[in-house]
């Protein structure tokens, strides 16, 4: 179910965590690297399940201005007792806190991204900070026209600088801007801003057994299962 715009975007703001990489399976994967007795799928969705709080603590001023990094280390640090880390050197705490920079895009994203590329500029709008985007995009060999970040904006999505910032760094009215994501909330509050929306189905997003409703939502621009559907959709 599409809803058609009168201009095409001229460009693709891409949400990164779950819509362009999997993030639980490599999760999993590296904290059962350093200790293979830990249930990798709990660990995932744990560590994940703190991101949004944690991000309440700095868009309600409780915390300054922080790094998604260093966000996920205050979240790392509070899980360590809970699946019985505490042996993990610090070394080891501060690789297993990098595996977010190491998460392998979906198996449609690289070829997706380079055919959506033809036509559109490509960025990143995630609040992952520049550092930990550009090292994801150098592991997994994501082409971006250039990376985007809450850091730029110093505000998390989903506060308004951040969509309509988007619009601003490229010179477009917010209508030329699409953000792509599989997450209704994203892109709700991208529509309110004036953007465009591309709803991408990651059913699989929080693993194998917890399959998530990729039901299409009407008040979105487009609907697509990945990203090589979207690019056909664009004419791409």
């Amino acid at each position: 179910m599409n809803t058609p715009f009168s201009l095409p975007p001229k460009v693709l703001a891409f949400d990164v965590f779950g819509t362009v990489v999997d993030w639980h399976s490599g999760i999993a994967r590296e904290v059962q690297a350093l200790r293979p007795a830990v249930d990798g799928d709990a660990f995932a969705l744990a560590w994940r399940s703190g991101y949004q709080p944690a991000m309440r603590r700095v868009m309600s001023g409780e915390l300054g201005w922080t790094l998604i990094d260093d966000l996920h280390r205050l979240i790392l640090d509070g899980l360590v007792a809970r699946f019985g880390l505490e042996d993990l050197s610090e070394a080891e705490m501060q690789h297993l806190n990098t595996a977010w920079h190491r998460l392998d895009p979906w198996p449609d994203v690289v070829q997706g991204l380079a055919r959506l590329k033809t036509r559109h500029v490509i960025c990143t709008l995630s609040n992952g900070n520049i550092g930990l985007l550009t090292h994801m995009a150098k592991h997994g060999g994501l082409p971006w026209d250039c990376i985007l970040s809450a850091e730029v904006f110093r505000a998390y999505k989903p506060d308004p600088a951040t969509y309509l910032g988007a619009a601003k760094v490229f010179g477009v009215d917010p209508e030329r801007v699409m953000l792509v994501a599989a997450h209704q909330d994203d892109l709700a509050a991208a529509r309110a801003c004036g953007l465009q929306t591309a709803y991408i189905e990651r059913p699989a997003e929080f693993g194998a057994d917890n399959l998530k409703d990729v039901s299409p939502c009407p008040a979105n621009t487009r609907h697509a299962r990945d990203f090589l559907a979207l690019a056909g959709q664009l004419g791409c």
